[in-house]
């Protein structure tokens, strides 16, 4: 019970990492909300979750929505004490491409997505988190490694990672922590938004083939390393990264 009544806020707690996250949450005893832009899977998600979640249907690309977000939540639990800031990835009907290829209005929306409104979370997150709080950032081994077809997302999770630092920096006087996790490779249904369903299992296989520890990751391992920098045990780390990843940023099998 290492987050024993401690109140969170996931965003895109509603599915994938987001969710794995929020399950690692409660079994350490944690409550709060998650978030999300689909109100069917969040319905599904909090059922999952208990009496001690609720669901906010959100966007965090909207301001608007992010204060309702905390707003809500607060009003409902009296504090916050976690902050995970997982909502991102992949934007719908807005393919990755190359340099050549992506233009302003697909550039834009990366961005907005995966930087600018991780920056706006926290910053509309801010007076409503207890000070000695912790906030999680989700960056991604991409923030690493070049991949075809994915500088502008990589670029965004390499900017989320400088993040954690200046973030933290910020909000020394308040003893606020920011830390992030980047995972590598996980188990989640991203896998339809890239390829067709009868490749899926294929294109994880090519994973695993490339992944150390020989296998793509859980939801649940992203999980235990936020559950980590979001306890007390946690207290002398700030400005760092996680990387959850089966050790594909840093070993290379050289096949």
């Amino acid at each position: 019970m290492k987050l024993k009544d401690k109140v969170a806020v996931v965003t895109g707690g509603n599915s994938g990492i987001g969710f794995g996250i929020a399950e690692a949450f409660r079994t350490e005893g944690a409550k709060g909300a998650i978030t999300g832009r689909n109100q069917t899977t969040l319905d599904r998600s909090v059922a999952a979750l208990g009496k001690d979640f609720i669901g906010l249907k959100g966007d965090v690309t909207d301001l608007q929505d992010l204060e309702r977000i905390f707003t809500e939540t607060f009003s409902t639990f009296g504090k916050i004490d976690v902050l995970v800031v997982n909502a991102g990835g992949i934007v719908d009907n807005s393919p990755m491409g190359p340099v050549t290829d992506v233009g302003e209005e697909g550039y834009d929306k990366y961005m907005d997505l995966n930087l600018k409104s991780v920056y706006f979370t926290v910053q509309k997150a801010l007076p409503y988190l207890n000070d000695g709080a912790s906030i999680v950032l989700i960056g991604s081994s991409a923030g690493h490694r070049a991949a075809p077809g994915m500088s502008v997302y990589s670029a965004a999770k390499a900017a989320v990672i400088s993040f954690a630092k200046g973030f933290s920096l910020d909000l020394l006087a308040r003893k606020i922590r920011v830390n992030v996790v980047s995972p590598g490779p996980i188990d989640t249904p991203v896998f339809d938004k890239f390829v067709p369903e009868e490749q899926v299992d294929g294109v994880k296989q090519l994973w695993v083939n490339q992944v150390p520890a020989g296998r793509i990751g859980r939801p649940s391992d992203v999980g235990r390393a936020a559950v980590f920098l979001a306890a007390d045990e946690s207290s002398f780390i700030l400005g760092s990264e996680i990387l959850v990843d089966g050790g594909l940023t840093h070993i290379n099998l050289m096949k």
